[in-house]
């Protein structure tokens, strides 16, 4: 005799009783025992039927993943773009290049293929999860932009992107898909650049001397690469616009975030590594204006000469990065795109000034970015299972920022 009972509430609970009762038509031993078998659905509460378990098993892995998820993880992106056009950089000297100039070109063009791949397979990772994000958690996202901090990592994908095409082994400069390409990637920027630069000066709760700190600087960054991408395309005009908008904003931002009023909001200590930032805006604004003047004149030497300042007096102030060293996180990252920028800075300089001391500084700074970079790899690599905050972390919030 078998007997089923199935009750639906807000989960699904099945209950499955059978009783098997056999006799002999010669002897009659006793009843065997009763065997109950339950089935209960109450931990996937979104279940509505059996065969929707496959859904809620995939919802159940996917959801905690892009719910600690946020815009602060294209720093890796950053970091591995602007590597690998480095890394590009480098196995294309030019002719009667430095004897400095052409030892770093013994990285062979395959291995600068590989960088490109595995970058752009990890920002295509990273792009796919943060699209799920703003599918199906959107008042997360929300709650991103709204941050004073976390929103000015929305400018990192689209940075991502450029660099990538900008050192694309695939497309040259010239063809039309590049072109397309271009456009598609800078145009979030310029979009972004009206939303958060006119909050900046107008009316409202978030005027920059309220809300300004190191990572603002990724906007005017988003500004110098698209200008630099433009101008190397023969796009001057464009080149043009974009540079004057991120130099006049960086100017602004520079100021305000050195004369640290009172209304200004101190950056938490574990995201110090993002004052890395500091160098990274005044050596892009060199390198981009090298590629609309055409030559790293004075004007790029100066503003490479500020990022090399400002280097030293971070890096004289270890005891400043001392806590956010104690635990690992996604925030370590922000220590490598400023270098690699830095050494791209350097590169110019060097080929510009044509001197031994130009060409070994060259060297010495873009040894410590690849070191940095192949070091921060290796720890990510080894320590994903604490890459995503847990439930209940008390710096998650530092996390999405």
């Amino acid at each position: 005799m078998c007997r089923t009972h199935t009750q639906t509430t807000f989960s699904i609970s099945t209950t499955t009783t059978t009783t098997i009762h056999q006799k002999s038509t010669q002897q009659n031993p006793p009843a065997p025992p009763q065997v109950e078998l339950t089935v209960d659905l109450t931990t996937f509460p979104n279940a509505v039927a059996p065969h929707d378990g496959i859904f809620v098993i995939t919802k159940s892995m996917i959801f905690p993943v892009i719910s600690r998820f946020h815009a602060g993880y294209f720093r890796i992106s950053l970091s591995l773009c602007w590597q690998t056009l480095l890394w590009k950089t480098l196995v294309e000297p030019p002719e009667n290049a430095h004897a400095y100039r052409r030892m770093l070109g013994f990285i062979p063009y395959a291995a600068f293929v590989l960088m490109w791949s595995l970058s752009l397979f990890i920002l295509v990772s990273l792009s796919i999860l943060y699209v799920l994000r703003c599918t199906l958690l959107s008042n997360k996202v929300k709650d991103e932009y709204l941050n004073h901090i976390s929103v000015n990592y929305l400018f990192a994908p689209w940075i991502s992107w450029l660099l990538l095409l900008r050192s694309s082994p695939l497309f040259a400069p010239t063809t039309v898909y590049y072109n397309i390409l271009f456009w598609v990637f800078v145009f979030p920027i310029f979009i972004l650049d009206v939303k958060i630069y006119g909050q900046w000066f107008t009316k409202g709760k978030r005027f920059l001397s309220t809300v300004a700190n190191p990572a603002s600087q990724l906007s005017v960054i988003g500004n110098f690469v698209g200008a630099r991408a433009a101008a190397q395309m023969g796009w001057r005009e464009c080149a043009i616009i974009m540079f004057s908008l991120g130099l006049i904003h960086y100017l602004v931002l520079f100021v305000t975030l050195y004369q640290r009023l009172s209304g200004n909001s101190c950056m938490p200590a574990m995201l110090r590594p993002v004052m890395f930032l500091f160098i990274a805006a005044p050596s892009m604004a060199g390198l981009a204006w090298g590629s609309v003047s055409g030559t790293f004149d004075c004007s790029s030497k100066m503003l490479f000469y500020l990022s090399l300042f400002l280097f030293l007096s971070l890096v004289s102030r270890p005891n400043l990065f001392k806590k956010s060293m104690k635990k690992f996180s996604v925030v370590w990252w922000a220590y490598s795109y400023p270098l690699t920028i830095l050494a791209l800075g350097s590169i110019d300089y060097a080929q510009g000034m044509k001197t031994d001391v130009a060409h070994l500084l060259m060297l010495v700074l873009t040894g410590l970015s690849v070191l940095v970079s192949f070091v921060l790899m290796v720890y990510t690599a080894l320590n994903t299972n604490i890459l995503l905050p847990r439930d209940g972390d008390d710096d998650h919030l530092g996390h999405v920022w």
